[in-house]
């Protein structure tokens, strides 16, 4: 797993077995992005089966078969479309096709799990929105951040005992390193990666959403601004958004690609939740100064000052979750609401940003 950008971040955990060898089948195709390995990597741990990879680029697939031993590679997307026995296909799209491919994914009657952004249009979620109306599978998506992410778990967990009460904010920092040589042109076109809200954006919403227990909210306000990377003149590589849920909670993010080469990981990722009786913070990937390992957890209630070290004592819930949602038509892992949810509130977002110049 590669500390070195975001792109490449593939957490892995201890197997968590839901089903039995073979219950649960799916493929991958479009490895454009590098988190296919952390969707696949939760998927198998949680007892699913990679039958078919696909992709245009043939060192792609050899690379993931390299990965995932025993994984056949398709000849074709319509090869993996017709199997009947695959039941879910993760993939990893340029984002502008991630919507496209799900409707298409969906409507051939099989679950689709996709890395986020979701979407770079409102007209795509209005797109998958009809289809899983029309056939019922699922469009699930990968908001890393915090499903792949064990301090992030944990305080979900405390939130739902009661731990620091009402929740009435969130915040969260966002940043990541550009490493601009090794990102792919795709990258730096705004029409096909959406903008930096409706990318790395989206996890935060997300988050705001779930720590919140909203199913609807309102952005307030969002900017966006290219301030150290002019050579790329359609890269934004700062943004923040403040929102409002439904229920009263605030929200403030900020998210960017300005990361210095001298972090020992690829962002310094932190979420503070607030509430009526204490307060959490997240420090995901790196304790800055004290401790190169992620998954750093801090609580302040009633009862005192707490600080957990998180990694691997928690574990990813939402692989199994999922897998067994798709085979019992539950919603255990994620609502299809809420997905969709986060991903409108990042869209909007962007649609509405004012752009800083400077």
């Amino acid at each position: 797993m590669s500390n070195n950008d975001g792109m490449n971040y593939a957490p892995k955990g201890k197997p968590n077995r839901v089903v039995e060898p073979g219950q649960f089948v799916f493929a991958a195709t479009s490895l454009d992005h590098g988190h296919i390995y952390g969707m696949c990597n939760g998927l198998v741990e949680a007892g699913a089966v990679v039958k078919w990879v696909y992709d245009a680029d043939s060192a792609k697939v050899d690379d993931f078969i390299n990965r995932h031993p025993g994984t056949k590679a398709a000849e074709s997307l319509e090869q993996i479309l017709e199997d009947a026995e695959v039941q879910l296909v993760a993939a990893a799209a340029i984002p502008s096709l991630r919507g496209p491919l799900g409707v298409r994914v969906m409507r051939s009657g099989k679950h689709y799990f996709t890395d986020k952004t979701p979407f770079t249009t409102l007209e795509q979620l209005e797109e998958a929105r009809a289809a899983y109306a029309e056939t019922g599978k699922k469009y699930a998506v990968y908001y890393s951040e915090r499903l792949h992410v064990e301090s992030a778990i944990f305080a979900g967990q405390l939130i739902q005992e009661g731990a620091i009460g009402r929740v009435v904010q969130v915040m969260g920092w966002g940043p990541h390193r550009l490493n601009a040589p090794s990102r792919p042109a795709w990258f730096f076109e705004h029409e096909k990666y959406g903008g930096i809200l409706c990318d790395i954006g989206s996890h935060q919403l997300e988050q705001f959403l779930y720590f919140t227990g909203n199913s609807e909210a309102k952005i307030t306000s969002s900017k966006v601004a290219n301030y150290a990377n002019k050579q790329y003149p359609e890269l934004e590589d700062f943004g923040d958004i403040t929102v409002v849920g439904e229920n009263g909670a605030t929200g403030y993010f900020r998210v960017d690609w300005l990361t210095p080469d001298g972090l020992a990981t690829w962002g310094d990722g932190r979420t503070i939740i607030m509430g009526t009786e204490g307060y959490i913070e997240l420090r995901k990937y790196i304790d800055v100064g004290r401790d190169n390992e992620g998954d750093q957890l801090y609580l302040v209630n009633a009862e005192g000052t707490k600080h957990m070290s998180l990694k691997g004592k928690v574990g990813y819930p939402f692989f199994g979750e999922l897998i067994l949602d798709c085979l019992n038509g539950t919603e255990n892992a994620m609502t299809q609401e809420h997905a969709f949810k986060a991903a409108e509130l990042c869209l909007v977002a962007q649609r509405d940003a004012v752009q800083i110049e400077g």
